[in-house]
């Protein structure tokens, strides 16, 4: 397993330079307007409800862009991740933006070594994170362990179906699944030189190593970690275009398929409470 992490952390560490001063992450517009959100907590709004005053933690946090928006809304944020060269960039944009927000350099396992156990009322996690992590039953209980009794789990992902889903060969290529659904011990290795933001930077690491798992193996290792799953929303659209050639693009920034959206999952919004 540390061959993984290793491998996905040097992936990362590449990728996040990039990724700040790319358009898609719009790092300089958060900065130029200290009322914008990033189009991830932006679009969730609605079911994130009011978070003035809540001790967050923002879990595989990378450049700190969603981090910046919670703290903008009102919470307390702090950001975890595991690749430094992504928290350079956090901080960096949390000092241009004038943000009091901490950002603490681990692997979500040793989360809760870093931060302590039961501190925060909020465990946010955005999208493209789940993923990267071998077993989603220690993601459920670092999260509950984190989160004081009544606290809330807050995740925007991409759909496990979407995951499932050949590469499209063209435009009119058929959706077919090609990868597994379930969580399997063995992770899917990837070798891909880009990245999903545009940039013209050639990349030195390219492989990474990642897993699936189905939305009832989430649900369930959350229940068995003593949450309550207090809401489950699918969506039809994911902010970025997971299947080039098939999707197109709306005004706010979310990707879905150009025919017959309404066939595919393609991301949800989860919330749980810890259980008094």
């Amino acid at each position: 397993m540390d061959d993984y992490l290793q491998t996905n952390r040097a992936n990362w560490d590449d990728r996040a330079p990039a990724h700040a001063a790319s358009p898609g992450y719009a790092v300089s517009r958060l900065v130029a307007d200290p009322t914008a959100l990033s189009g991830v907590v932006e679009f969730d709004r609605p079911l994130l409800g009011d978070v003035t005053g809540l001790r967050g933690i923002h879990l595989q946090c990378h450049i700190g862009t969603d981090t910046l928006s919670l703290h903008r809304l009102g919470a307390r944020m702090t950001g975890l991740d595991f690749s430094p060269a992504a928290l350079h960039q956090a901080r960096a944009l949390a000092s241009r933006a004038g943000a009091d927000i901490d950002y603490v350099e681990s692997t979500v396992d040793g989360a809760v070594a870093a931060l302590g156990a039961g501190g925060f009322d909020l465990v946010y996690t955005g999208i493209g994170a789940l993923c990267w992590l071998p077993r989603i039953r220690d993601w459920a209980q670092t999260v509950a362990a984190l989160l004081r009794p009544g606290g809330r789990l807050f995740i925007r992902e991409g759909h496990p179906v979407l995951a499932t889903m050949a590469d499209p060969t063209g435009p009119d290529s058929q959706l077919v699944i090609a990868y597994p659904y379930f969580e399997q011990p063995d992770p899917q290795m990837w070798d891909e030189p880009g990245t999903y933001v545009e940039t013209d930077i050639e990349f030195d690491h390219n492989v990474t190593y990642e897993w699936n798992r189905g939305l009832g193996e989430i649900v369930t290792a959350l229940l068995d970690a003593g949450m309550q799953v207090t809401g489950l929303v699918e969506h039809d659209s994911v902010p970025w275009e997971a299947l080039p050639g098939l999707m197109v693009v709306d005004d706010r920034g979310e990707w879905r398929l150009r025919q017959h959206p309404e066939r595919m999952p393609a991301s949800y919004t989860l919330q749980a409470v810890k259980s008094p």
